[in-house]
This record gives structure tokens, sequence and C-alpha cells, in this order.
């Protein structure tokens, strides 16, 4: 997903803290923001379940993972084998011999519940079908500039008095309306190229557009870039054709003099070369389209945006300082030293918390492919409803399997047995407890088709959390069963391997 930051400079989905980190069962994306949705990030559970849900199929708790060439798959519940299952992930991803963690009910906690749609604020209205947010800290910043532009007023036109606020604040408005066209420019060449748009939100330092999916190709993810700096600049040149027939030093002309300034700052703010910055996603898709690979084009953006906000931290002290910003060196002690030393440090954190968060996301998209329902699946055995759940799981050692599918008597799944609820009953009490007891009944989002993966897995997990999903072939027929607990165990693998 892409988004925009700081002063409405696009930012990628991958730009989320985690995240904004995809989640199994939630999953940023990201971004934060800077997931920016946050990244998705997988279900957590209880610690200890692992052993518990090994005891409940009868497994040793640590049994040898399986080679890379291990020929046991899930079966179909004739009990045959599928034909061109992939068990090529080895150690990397469970397989039929991998022992079983338990549930999050295990201890009586919930399955993980979806994530609320991130609303991140004040509701403003929907162009284009997509939400615009104006989050709090907005506000602290119009107070902010409402102050700071009042002073300007008072040595330009000392006659305002006490009206020269209010038209701070109109201008604090404006600027942001300003901000907003930037990032709706985003957004409406991130729609027009199919990605979806979450939302828009308006907060401390400018704007963010949270979309959803990556460009496809460099020449996209480069106009998609682009387009909000271009039209921050054309916002600057439209507001200096506005100020040539008004009056200079008027109310009228101070303002739509400050609005050009500003616009015309915002653009050249953006263009620079780094990420999470518009000119980061630009370079990112420059080196992209001369290696082929995104991912060095986000490494390449990544740590030109590091060194950029230890620039801005060094150097914005320095230019103010030095009074190459209009000022001359000598009134800008006290106070004003340490406001432009804040702020150069804010700017930094921004952009180095934005860089880095683009490095974390894109490591994830790069690693999202490995997780296939595929090789996730446990192999199951069908049982009927009544089947005494020491029957059940005396089936299920002898066939190696390690879930249980409750099915009618023409072998249609009804219910899935969960795992979490078989570590509950005592060994002694399980003759006399039957399987539909401790089953959950199938509804359309836990069925899910064997030849899911990456992201198109996470967003069906997402969609309908569970602890357990029943996985089938394009046919209809029974794969196996998938267990949340083995998807957050393949994803931080997967997270934790070097790009």
């Amino acid at each position: 997903m892409d988004e925009s930051g700081g002063s409405g400079q696009p930012r990628s989905d991958t730009d989320k803290p985690g995240t904004s980190t995809p989640r199994p069962g939630t999953p940023d994306t990201t971004g934060t923001p800077a997931d920016d949705r946050p990244t998705p990030a997988p279900p957590t559970r209880p610690p200890g379940d692992e052993a518990k849900g090994d005891a409940a199929m009868g497994n040793d708790p640590h049994p040898p993972t399986p080679d890379a060439g291990h020929d046991e798959k899930p079966q179909h519940p004739d009990g045959n084998d599928h034909a061109g299952a992939d068990d090529s992930a080895g150690a990397d991803t469970p397989g039929p011999a991998d022992r079983t963690p338990a549930g999050p009910a295990a201890h009586g906690t919930r399955p993980p519940t979806p994530p609320r749609e991130p609303r991140g604020g004040l509701l403003m209205g929907r162009p284009f079908g997509v939400p615009v947010y104006v989050a709090p800290s907005w506000f602290l910043v119009a107070a902010l500039i409402t102050w700071v532009f009042g002073g300007q007023l008072e040595r330009v036109l000392p006659e305002l008095g006490a009206l020269r606020y209010l038209v701070s604040l109109f201008f604090a408005v404006a600027f942001y309306a300003s901000v907003l066209i930037h990032e709706l420019a985003h957004t409406v060449a991130a729609l027009r190229f199919k990605l979806p748009v979450r939302r828009i939100q308006l907060q401390f330092f400018g704007g963010v557009s949270e979309i959803e999916k990556e460009a496809e190709t460099p020449g996209r993810e480069f106009i998609l870039a682009f387009v909000g700096p271009l039209l921050s600049l054309a916002l600057s040149g439209v507001f200096y054709l506005a100020m040539q027939p008004v009056e200079p030093g008027t109310v009228p002309g101070v303002l739509l003099a400050g609005l050009m300034i500003s616009n015309l700052i915002v653009a050249a703010f953006n263009l620079l070369p780094g990420l999470p910055l518009d000119g980061g996603r630009m370079l990112r898709a420059i080196v992209w389209k001369i290696t082929g690979k995104p991912m060095t084009g986000t490494i390449a953006a990544a740590w030109v945006g590091r060194a950029l906000a230890v620039t801005v931290l060094i150097g914005l002290p320095l230019l103010t300082q030095s009074g190459a910003l209009g000022t001359t060196a000598e009134t800008n002690v006290g106070m004003d030293t340490v406001t432009d030393a804040l702020l150069a440090a804010i700017l930094a954190a921004i952009i180095w918390t934005g860089a880095g968060n683009s490095l974390r996301v894109a490591r994830l998209r790069e690693h999202l492919p490995e997780l296939r329902a595929r090789n996730l699946t446990r192999r199951a055995v069908p049982v009927e409803n009544d089947t005494p759940l020491s029957e059940a799981l005396r089936r299920a050692n002898a066939a190696g399997a390690r879930a249980l599918v409750v099915v009618d008597p023409d072998g249609t799944p009804l219910s899935l047995v969960r795992e979490a609820a078989i570590v509950g009953v005592p060994e002694h009490r399980r003759p006399w407890v039957a399987v539909s007891g401790l089953a959950q009944d199938l509804t359309d989002g836990m069925r899910v088709s064997a030849e899911l993966a990456g992201e198109d897995l996470l967003d069906a997990l997402r969609a309908t959390p569970a602890t357990e999903y029943l996985v089938v072939e394009d046919t209809g027929a029974i794969y196996g069963v998938l267990s949340a607990a083995d998807v957050e165990r393949a994803f931080v693998k997967a997270m934790a391997r070097p790009s």
C-alpha cells in the first residue's frame, strides 16, 4: 500500500511502521502511518500453547522437521495423498510432521479479532469515495501557524490588531487545503492505476495518502509520486497569477503571497530524493527501472532518505544561523535558535523513521509470496459428529494427521474440531466426549483455497478471523486444515530472514 507522508510526500504502504506490518488474522501495513492501516502483524497467542497442542494430538513436542524432499502431504477424506502438493518449504514452513501450536483459546482467550478500520481523526468528506480525516495533531499545527503568521502580519499590517489572528487562521486552513489537493493528486493517480486508497489523513506535518497496493511498474511508481509535487507547483503558479491584480501590502496580497511561497516549499521539500518523500519514491522508481529489482530501489532511496535526515538535522540550524534563509545571524539567537533546532529534529526524525519503515515493509512484501496455503496446511482426517474424541485422535495419529474435520454421512464438511478445545478435555474424559461438542461450524469465510498465497492469503484470514480454516481444492475437495498459529509462525520466520 502506498502512502503520502510529511507535507504531502507519497509514502508506500511500505512506509508504515508495521504497516501499517500485513497480519495474518488481522494483516500497516504499515502506514503505520508510516503505515501508514498499520503494517499487518500476525496474530499473537499465549506462550506455552504449543506444547499443549502437541499433547492434545498425541504428537512429540519436538519432532524432527521434514526434509525438503519429504513426501508427506495433506490428504483428502478418502486418505489419498494430494497430487502435486508442495512441501518444498522444508524447515521454513510447517509440514505434516511439525509440532502443533495450540490456538489462543487454549488459555481462554478469544481468537484474533478483525482490525477496525483506522479512522485517524475527524471525517471531513469522501472525495472520489476516499475518506478524508483531520488528525488531532492538525489542530496543534493550525494553532502554531496562526501564532507564527500572526506575528508576521503584525509587522506587515499593524492596523489589523487582533484581527490578524483570524486572518492567520484562514491562512492555516487554506494551506492545508492546498496539502489536501496535493494528496488528492496521489489518490486520483492511484485510482487511475486501479490501486485502492484506504484514506487520506491531514496531520502534524502535512498529509498521508494510504494506498493499499504497490504500483506494478517503475513508470507508474514514478508518476504516482510526481503528481503530488507537480500539483503543488501548479498551485504556487496559480497563487502567483492571482497576486498580480492585487495591491501589495493588503490582506489578500499577503495571503496570496504566503500561499504561493508555502506551496513552493511543499513542492521543493517533497522533491528531495529520499524516502519517504515523493522524490524518494521517484528515485526508487528510477533505480527499479535500471536494475529491474524494486527492493534494490527501495534500499537505495531509503538510505538516501536517512542521509537526508542527518543533513536536515545538522544543516537547517546552520543555514538559519548563517543568515542564508533571509535573516541576519545577529537576530537568530535565543528562542529562535531553539525553535530552529527543534524543527530540524522533528523533520529529521520523520524522514529517518519513514525511510526505515519503507525498508521494513518492502522486506515484508518481498517475503509475503512465501506464505502459501498449500505449504502450511495440516493433514486432516474426516470424522462424523458422534465420533468419540479419543477415537478421532487415534485415527488422526494413525494417519499422521494433525487436524479433524467433522463431516456428514456423505462426506460433506460441516465443522472443524478446535485444537484449543481438545486441549481443554482431560484425557480420561475423551472417550465420553463427542467431537461435535468441540467443533466450530464452518462459514464461507472459513473455507480458503489451497492456491492462496501472500497478500491474498492474509486478506482471506483477516476477513474472517478464526483459529482454524478448511483448505479446499478448486474442485471443492478437502485438502486439509490451516491453523492461524502456523501462518503466524511462518510469517515471523519469513520476516526474520534477510532479503
